[in-house]
Order: structure tokens, then C-alpha cells, then sequence
């Protein structure tokens, strides 16, 4: 699985509490919404940083092993992922399984690259919110679209960007994949 990243941080040789000392510095030094690679020879690591990661709001994505080298990956929150949604016409996840179920519709996770690679919905698009504007043709704009994220912020953003630009049937879901609990695809 090749995922993309904005930084490597090389922490393979350092013991507990060093690597997660090094990912806190560096994850300050990042964008919000950027994705960190930690590698890591230390097997606590994976523990300590999925921990770290939840106790600061970032996502902790997950975590590949590629022999003795462990890849965790983190994505840097925000606090404006908590905020308010503004988009009139959502759905919720527990909707969207029995639409999933009854129809064709379009499914646009707008989660980071490394976000969808690690789990997603069984054919769902994947375009980043970042790359939605440049992306935008790409999408029948007479479709039925459901757009989804982690939290339904983002989700709600697109929403908001695709119905500015003509989408005629868009529906935000919420809360998102924070909540989704049936089958995922890895």
C-alpha cells in the first residue's frame, strides 16, 4: 500500500518516550490536515502513539509494518474539525447503509489519501477536499451524491462547493467515518 505523506520522520533506533518526543515536535511544524509518517524500530511505539494521538485530537490513521520498520501514520487535526455545519440537507450513517443497500448512488469521501487508504466505504470516490475544486468535472452533476469524511465537517464543506457549482442532489452524512461501524474496505 503505497500511502502519501507530507513529512517522514525517521525515529527507527530510539527507545520510549523519543519517538513520540519527536512526532510531537513535528507534527507542530505541520499544516493542519497533512499526514505524518513516523517510522519506528521500537514495537511500543505503536501503542504510544496511537494513545498520544487520540489524547491531542490527531488522528492516528494507522500503522504498517514493513519488516522490523514500523510506519505509523498521523494526520494533524484542528479544532475547526469540531465545528458548526451549515450545509442544509444531510444524512445520517444509519440512512446511507440502507441507500447503499437500494440504490446507485455516488459516494464522495473527501478524506486524505492516507484517511481512505487505511478504511473505506466499498465504492466510495475518493477526492480530497483539497483537490475537489480542481476535480469538480469529474462528477455527474445530475447524480445523487452523498459526500462523507471523518466528522462531516469537510463532508460539509464539499457539500457546500458542490451545490455552489450546480450539483443539483447533494447530501452531507454525518457524523461520518468516526462512527462508521459496518464493513470497511482496507
Amino acid at each position: 500500500m503505497n500511502i502519501k505523506t507530507d513529512y517522514v520522520l525517521d525515529a527507527k533506533g530510539l527507545a520510549c518516550p523519543m519517538p513520540i518526543v519527536r512526532t510531537k515536535k513535528t507534527i507542530n511544524e505541520l499544516q493542519n490536515g497533512q499526514v505524518l509518517e513516523v517510522q519506528a524500530t521500537d514495537k511500543g511505539s505503536t501503542a504510544d502513539i496511537k494513545a498520544w494521538s487520540e489524547r491531542t485530537g490527531h488522528q492516528y490513521l494507522g500503522t504498517l509494518e514493513e519488516g522490523k520498520i514500523l510506519k505509523h501514520y498521523i494526520r494533524k487535526s484542528d479544532s475547526e474539525e469540531r465545528g458548526e455545519k451549515k450545509f442544509p440537507h444531510v444524512i445520517r450513517n444509519e440512512e446511507l447503509k440502507v441507500i447503499l443497500k437500494e440504490r446507485n448512488i455516488v459516494l464522495l469521501d473527501v478524506r486524505e489519501e492516507a484517511e481512505y487508504a487505511f478504511h473505506h466505504i466499498e465504492g466510495a470516490i475518493s477526492i480530497p477536499l483539497g483537490e475537489l475544486d480542481s476535480k469538480m468535472t469529474e462528477l455527474n452533476k445530475e447524480a445523487e451524491i452523498f459526500v462523507i469524511c471523518r466528522t462531516g465537517n469537510r463532508s460539509d464543506l464539499a457539500a457546500q462547493k458542490l451545490a455552489k457549482n450546480g450539483f443539483l442532489n447533494v447530501k452531507n452524512v454525518i457524523p461520518g467515518m468516526s462512527a462508521w461501524i459496518e464493513k470497511k474496505v482496507n
